[in-house]
């Protein structure tokens, strides 16, 4: 339903990131090479970065397609960063558009991304919300499904779970809780990475003191490595370490 990615290295013009690759973000907007379902992102965008000595991200978030914002060739070209994580939507069917509907989704140094779909939205969110115990609607930044799941993520990130069991759990409650769907979600806080592989892609690459996590390789550079299905991975330049969704989340609660 999406796609996106992260990056973190040595600082760079996110037009590296996000546009110049052969087959980036930016392409991958009207023609995504490993997309399983849907055949555009044309619900909007958005970029996350970091900045030198800031430890809470910018955001910048369109509702319009990525080709079609004249602002962003700029903004790519002049800004910098070693952190970042991009993403270009395509709408799950009766959640809300604009550019809150648009990751990537932030609470202080976090962002977060979701490429998926939460079946029998919005209805099954009541559901879940009723068995998860969990007032969530007021934690959202808009009525969509990728926020929904963001703000089970950050209850669990708030009560102090690490990212990869925050990630983990969510989807492990959902899913108990007798949801369904695709879960590949994507966080960063600036200093890794974390990601879920759960119904879609997933690839990530080191190289150059860098490492990149996306949906889909960006170019065709030797390095790329796929994650099989129902894993998180947790990222950064030093290396990568991938694990099954359910070591993470063994004897955990649902709630």
């Amino acid at each position: 339903m999406c796609r996106h990615l992260a990056y973190l290295g040595p600082p760079v013009p996110l037009r590296t990131v996000i546009t110049d690759p052969p087959h980036s973000l930016y392409r991958q907007s009207w023609a995504p090479a490993m997309q399983r379902h849907g055949t555009v992102n044309a619900d909007g965008f958005g970029v996350g970065w970091y900045a030198d000595g800031d430890p809470v991200p910018a955001r910048y978030r369109r509702a319009v397609p990525i080709w079609d914002d004249s602002s962003l060739p700029d903004l790519a070209r002049v800004t910098r960063s070693g952190a970042v994580l991009a993403a270009v939507r395509s709408a799950t069917p009766g959640t809300a558009l604009g550019e809150s509907a648009a990751a990537p989704f932030a609470s202080g140094t976090w962002l977060f991304s979701h490429n998926g779909v939460l079946q029998g939205w919005p209805s099954a969110a009541d559901r879940l919300s009723a068995r998860l115990g969990a007032p969530l609607f007021t934690d959202m930044e808009a009525m969509v499904d990728s926020a929904f799941l963001w703000a089970l993520v950050l209850g669990r990130l708030r009560a102090g779970a690490a990212p990869e069991t925050a990630l983990a759990a969510t989807i492990s409650g959902v899913e108990e809780a007798g949801g369904s769907g695709r879960f590949n979600f994507l966080f960063t806080d600036g200093q890794s990475i974390t990601a879920t592989a759960a119904g879609d892609t997933l690839w990530y690459r080191r190289a150059d003191g860098a490492v990149i996590v996306a949906s889909e390789p960006c170019d065709d550079e030797p390095g790329w490595t796929q994650v099989p299905d129902r894993r998180v991975l947790t990222a950064a330049p030093s290396g990568v370490a991938v694990r099954l969704l359910s070591s993470l989340t063994e004897g955990i609660a649902i709630r």
